[in-house]
């Protein structure tokens, strides 16, 4: 493929992360998504568990039982003529660290919005790392089926809580029993909600008489009192601010009911930009078009298929063309590594695929060559990506196994995990295992993991710390002895995987009085590692 037909098919590519506060009906409107794309032919329901239906992005048999997505899915399928790849991450804040690695992915993200709740704290958070990587943004105000917040007022708080001013892109007509439709300011048109009827206005728009048989008074009044707020007062469409994260194009529906998903999904492919360079390391840029393969390992799955064991390496092609069975260097290693077996995903489905480009997301088997935050590449000049985010975890327990028979099942679900970066992974001086985790529903997926998927029951041991600190030295059998002087029942010495010491501390109060009396213990937090 040369360059200009790279570019054409460049063009086609959309890869987005959906993200959203739990319960905010992120995974619903996935799978409308993917109804509308073809790719699955009947949704799921996490709530019809009678039927034994299950959202398709939750394929984890704890996601089915407790309803809630704990890991991220990715989902690839074509629509309108282009390539789009759906990031699902986990709304939940126990599993923010999986979420902020697949923000790292991804070229623009949807925020869904609850409509009866407005902003609420976890979208604070992931929108703040969307800002601070320049992502665009994509509003999606979801459950306009059931009793919501006064448009405006939702408009309201996303420039003064979030920062950010807001484009309408449909407007809703009333909300719960009293909902009636959406108005596409750009079409001009209504979507009637119960009638599934479409209504072409005039030139005087929602203010001539087109509706006046159509929706009830009260409504219609309030139609177009915001229409005409809007057009006085409302930011208008800018496609540059969109495309630099500065404007968010703001949409009403309901996921749920399969309304106002079509005007959204066309729109956004629209406004949504395709795979432009991906930065690295050193702060330069690699080209998408170049002739040369780069990507990077943002997500590794074990047991998607629990009954082959097997290990996915999630890949993010920045630049060239990928080829079945080609030979790419692995930056970390120096290494050279063959891509022998290669699939697509939809969710735990799979299909083999024989080439990809820049903008799509591949799987590779993996026997435990790859790493989060890896980096691959061809071509003489060895680089690397930018570093994946690492969260310092906040709680930490001692694990044991329960049956000592079941000692290498437990070590290899325990480094098995630990790589996936579904959990963080230490060990003290006497070499027993100790977790951190940044919240109680992560330690819970961990155990809940370790017991169904690789047969090993374990017993855990809260520890009371809750800070952690690296410790910056050598490594030395004298380093070490050093640390071990100025421990006391207040903090602990454990090891990361990659044998560096950390402190844990009970509280920041005991880190800052350990400060104080050891100033000559270099001391560094997840970031600095």
């Amino acid at each position: 493929m040369n360059r200009n037909e790279r570019a054409a098919e460049l063009e086609k590519r959309r890869i987005f992360g959906i993200i959203s506060h739990p319960d905010a009906g992120k995974t619903t409107l996935t799978e409308k998504l993917l109804l509308h794309g073809g790719a699955i032919h009947q949704a799921g329901t996490v709530k019809a568990r009678k039927n034994a239906k299950f959202a398709t992005s939750d394929w984890m048999e704890i996601e089915k039982q407790r309803g809630i997505s704990v890991t991220s899915s990715v989902m690839q399928f074509d629509y309108a003529g282009k390539v789009i790849s759906i990031m699902d991450t986990p709304g939940h804040n126990d599993f923010g660290e999986d979420t902020y690695r697949i923000l790292t992915s991804v070229d623009s993200a949807v925020m869904v919005i609850d409509a009866a709740k407005g902003i609420e704290t976890q979208t604070k958070k992931l929108f703040a790392v969307c800002r601070m990587r320049g992502i665009p943004i994509f509003t999606f105000m979801n459950k306009l089926d059931r009793e919501a917040k006064d448009p405006l007022e939702l408009l309201s708080e996303l420039e003064d809580v979030l920062g950010m001013p807001a484009t309408v892109v449909t407007w809703p007509i009333g909300s719960g029993l009293n909902f009636q439709g959406i108005y596409s300011l750009a079409e001009n048109r209504v979507y009637l909600f119960r009638e599934k009827k479409t209504v072409d206005l005039g030139d005087e728009g929602v203010f001539g008489p087109e509706l006046e048989d159509l929706i009830t008074q009260n409504n219609l009044r309030a139609l177009r009192e915001g229409i005409e707020l809007l057009e006085g007062a409302g930011y208008p469409m800018d496609e540059e601010a969109v495309s630099s994260g500065e404007l968010t194009p703001v949409f009403f529906g309901s996921a749920l009911a399969d309304f106002g998903v079509t005007q959204f999904l066309d729109r956004f492919l629209e406004l949504s930009p395709c795979p432009g360079p991906r930065k690295t390391a050193d702060g330069s840029e690699i080209d998408p078009l170049s002739d040369e393969f780069s990507g990077f390992v943002f997500k590794i799955q074990a047991n998607m298929n629990p009954a082959h064991r097997d290990r996915l390496a999630f890949i993010r092609i920045c630049s060239g063309e990928f080829e079945k069975g080609m030979t790419v260097e692995l930056a970390r290693t120096g290494k050279p590594i063959k891509l022998a077996q290669s699939t697509q995903l939809m969710a735990s489905e799979r299909t083999n695929v024989d080439s990809a480009m820049a903008g799509d997301v591949i799987g590779i088997y993996d026997t435990g060559n790859f790493q989060i935050g890896d980096t691959l590449y061809t071509g003489k000049e060895r680089f690397e990506f930018e570093l994946l985010p690492t969260f310092p975890p906040e709680l930490f327990a001692l694990v044991l196994p329960k049956d000592t028979m079941k000692a290498k099942q437990f070590q290899k679900g325990v480094q098995q995990l630990a790589q996936e970066g579904a959990i963080q992974v230490y060990h003290n001086e006497y070499n027993e295992t100790v977790i951190g985790a940044v919240g109680q529903l992560q330690i819970e997926v961990f155990q809940y993991r370790l017991e169904n998927e690789y047969n090993a029951p374990v017993r855990l041991s809260p520890m009371d710390m809750s800070v952690a600190r690296w410790v910056k030295c050598e490594g030395s059998k004298d380093d070490i002895d050093r640390i071990k002087s100025v421990i006391d029942g207040r903090c602990a010495l454990v090891f990361d995987r990659f044998e560096r010491p950390l402190i844990l501390f009970a509280n920041q109060f005991t880190l800052t009085y350990f400060k104080e009396r050891h100033g000559d213990v270099e001391l560094l937090e997840a970031t600095e590692v």
